[in-house]
């Protein structure tokens, strides 16, 4: 498909689309394909961010593994406070080696005992405190796993969200140029004007429509991470993301700082790796006492000639090696607890730092967002209009014009990326600090 413009003019000949670039396969393939995609593409209906959301909580495959991982550790927790198996033994014993003696000789003897081991008290319930509280580390875990994951599904749909943004400022942008084109052929046509200008104006419209096709790119990219975020396969359709609404963000800094401290799931997994390591503490310390083992055993000796036997013995280990093993086991809890209790720190200031890095993004992208769309937009595009007529009326050369225009689209697009930059700044700070977006039915 070739459009053409014909004009007769003092300069004379006809001024295509393409003018002399039409010889450029790059620029006719760009073309074709523009025409080829605005044809043949139908979206889907439109994109709900909730949807992808609550799909993403419920078919990840990241947050599945981490919720099995989870339900795991419940399950050591009855182990861990359960007694060892006991014991059961049972065998014979001969007199002599020339013939089986039982019933004939007094020592000839069937065996049978049992034995349990009991932990010194204490240690049982200590062990299943570190399995119940590592349990609930990893819950905690797996919270901030979900947020990150909500986060990270909201960042993309922002992306996506954009480059379909981008799509509309740059078909916007191409019908302003199409004015400026028109009005160079009119120039061009009366003899006011150079043929180069029109040429001038249909080149930029061919870079606008590279620029299409990149954005393109981007939404097929941007729509197989978002599908593999939530466990959709890569190429399952998806819809035009809902622009998002624009909300003034009311909290201090100061405040989700503290916020965070509280209901952080990062900071209450650090809190509980720490009562499982104060538990590993108590559990080496008791590791100094001595565990009990109780034996019952019966021996039949066989007829009426001797009596059976029984007996009831108690083993106790000694630790005796305290000083290579329980002393340094001990010493070996204690800096484990050292150790979290420093990572509950370093937490803490990192997460305040997030909080600082994402609340001074969303601040500057307010006061940007807010120059832009009352202060350069309209005066750019108020320059615009004012250079358009000068250059119809030649007062004005064809370069001011364009670059008047590229100005506007630069102003227009850095807007939109404001916009997107505060909104994925909004969700990384309720990934940090566990506050759900009001928009999204949170509270």
């Amino acid at each position: 498909m070739i459009w053409r413009y014909g004009v007769s003019g003092s300069r004379g000949g006809e001024i295509t689309l393409f003018g002399r670039f039409a010889a450029t396969p790059f620029l006719r393939f760009i073309v074709l394909c523009s025409v080829l995609f605005a044809a043949s593409t139908v979206y889907a209906e439109d994109l709900d961010l909730q949807a992808l959301i609550n799909e993403a909580l419920q078919k990840s495959p990241e947050i599945l593994a981490s919720q099995y991982k989870v339900s795991a550790s419940q399950y050591r927790i009855p182990q861990a406070k359960s007694l060892p198996d006991p014991m059961f033994m049972f065998g014979y014993q001969n007199e002599g080696w020339k013939e089986y003696s039982y019933g004939k000789m007094q020592m000839a003897q069937w065996m049978f005992s049992a034995s349990q081991m009991f932990p010194f008290p204490g240690k049982l319930s200590t062990k299943g405190e570190m399995a119940a509280k590592e349990s609930e580390s990893l819950g905690a875990s797996y919270q901030s796993l979900k947020l990150k994951v909500t986060a990270k599904v909201k960042e993309l749909y922002y992306d996506l969200f954009f480059a379909y943004k981008d799509i509309d400022i740059l078909k916007d942008t191409t019908a302003l140029f199409s004015r400026i084109e028109d009005a160079a052929i009119a120039r061009y046509s009366s003899g006011m004007g150079p043929q180069q200008e029109v040429l001038m104006a249909q080149t930029e419209k061919y870079m606008l429509l590279e620029k299409e096709e990149m954005q393109r790119q981007k939404i097929q990219s941007f729509e197989a991470m978002l599908n593999t975020t939530i466990g959709r396969d890569v190429n399952s359709p998806l819809g035009r993301p809902v622009e998002p609404s624009y909300m003034p963000y009311g909290r201090t800094m100061e405040e989700l700082v503290n916020i965070a401290y509280e209901n952080s799931p990062e900071i209450k997994a650090r809190e509980r790796m720490i009562g499982a390591a104060e538990a590993k503490v108590k559990m080496a310390e008791l590791e100094y006492y001595p565990d009990f083992t109780v034996n019952a055993g019966y021996f039949n000796r066989g007829g009426g000639q001797f009596e059976d036997m029984w007996s009831l013995t108690t083993a106790i280990n000694i630790p005796i090696f305290y000083k290579t093993k329980q002393r340094q086991a001990v010493n070996e809890a204690r800096a484990s607890l050292s150790e979290t209790r420093n990572e509950l720190e370093s937490t803490k200031l990192m997460l305040s730092s997030n909080i600082r890095d994402n609340y001074s993004m969303l601040k500057t992208a307010e006061i940007l967002m807010d120059l832009y769309k009352k202060g350069l937009i309209p005066k750019t595009y108020q320059d615009f209009e004012l250079a358009i007529a000068g250059y119809v009326t030649g007062k004005i050369e064809a370069i001011t014009v364009i670059n008047r225009l590229k100005a506007l689209l630069d102003f227009e697009t850095l807007y939109w990326k404001q916009f997107v930059e505060r909104e994925k700044a909004v969700a990384r700070i309720e990934a940090v600090t566990g506050i759900q977006d009001s928009r999204l039915g949170g509270k």
